[in-house]
């Protein structure tokens, strides 16, 4: 068995996939209000509204990203206007950690390893 999507559910489909669009360097092509795939190689990040009220909430669930230059992620996070909850912070496994809010306030880690 394998992984196969991770889906973030929210009111704003377009602000959120745009959001993730700038973040991963990637255009899809798509401005549908319901539902857009962001990444569709092995594992997918879909955004998607099921027409259910969200809350924003949800602090049970995280997603993070393995980058190769942490430094330039970070400073394209703060471009991008979103809340750092932790700035990069390298940690006694030898991992530099990083972590902020989305714009539905999921969080997000940015991980390098060295």
């Amino acid at each position: 068995m394998r992984l196969g999507e991770v889906g973030l559910l929210t009111n704003d489909v377009i602000k959120l996939a745009d959001f993730y669009k700038a973040l991963l360097e990637t255009d899809n092509g798509s401005q549908d209000e319901v539902h857009q795939t962001i990444i569709a190689e092995e594992t997918m990040l879909t955004i998607y509204n099921d027409g259910s009220r969200k809350n924003n909430n949800n602090r049970n669930m995280c997603i993070a990203f393995t980058v190769e230059n942490m430094e330039q992620e970070y400073h394209k996070i703060l471009e991008l206007g979103a809340e750092i909850i932790e700035k990069p912070t390298k940690r006694p496994w030898g991992a530099v950690n990083m972590s902020f809010y989305d714009p539905d306030r999921n969080v997000v880690y940015l991980r390098s390893f060295i």
